[in-house]
């Protein structure tokens, strides 16, 4: 009969999109903590810069070493990953202390971590800090 291998072929071709819009899906999902980062967070001590760079009350993103620093109060400094926990794209700026991420509109308060704007809704992986020679250390050991 013509008409079944017609019939088999749509059958298997809506099969296989199926299949491919749910994996398009689960690459989008919400439910995840981390996006497709393998290490969010530097796994080895990074220098970042100048202390001072970062102001009091402000924050700086240091996108080439994935990480966001807020100064709260002159001398102390807290830090997080720089990449967004939705589906694990790079912040790609910050205004008045909010990260944002260019590929889902998830907005972080870059003082606390905290998603302040979905669809991500995990915070920020915090990054220990520190200052050594005026100079920002970021990562393990920090």
């Amino acid at each position: 009969m013509p008409g079944q291998p017609a019939a088999r072929r749509t059958v298997l071709k809506g099969a296989a999109l199926a299949g491919i819009a749910g994996l398009g899906a689960a690459a989008c999902s919400t439910e995840s903590k981390l996006g497709h980062a393998q290490t969010p967070t530097p796994t080895a001590p990074v220098e970042l810069g100048a202390a001072d760079e970062v102001p009091v009350g402000g924050s700086k993103l240091y996108r080439e070493q994935r990480v966001v620093v807020s100064c709260p109060a002159e001398g102390r400094y807290k830090a997080f990953s720089a990449q967004c926990t939705h589906a694990g794209c790079l912040l790609d700026k910050v205004e008045k202390n909010e990260g944002s991420c260019p590929c889902h509109g998830s907005r972080f308060d870059t003082t606390t971590g905290e998603a302040v704007r979905g669809p991500a809704t995990v915070p920020l992986p915090a990054v220990p800090v520190k200052v050594e020679g005026g100079k920002l250390i970021a990562g393990p050991d920090a």
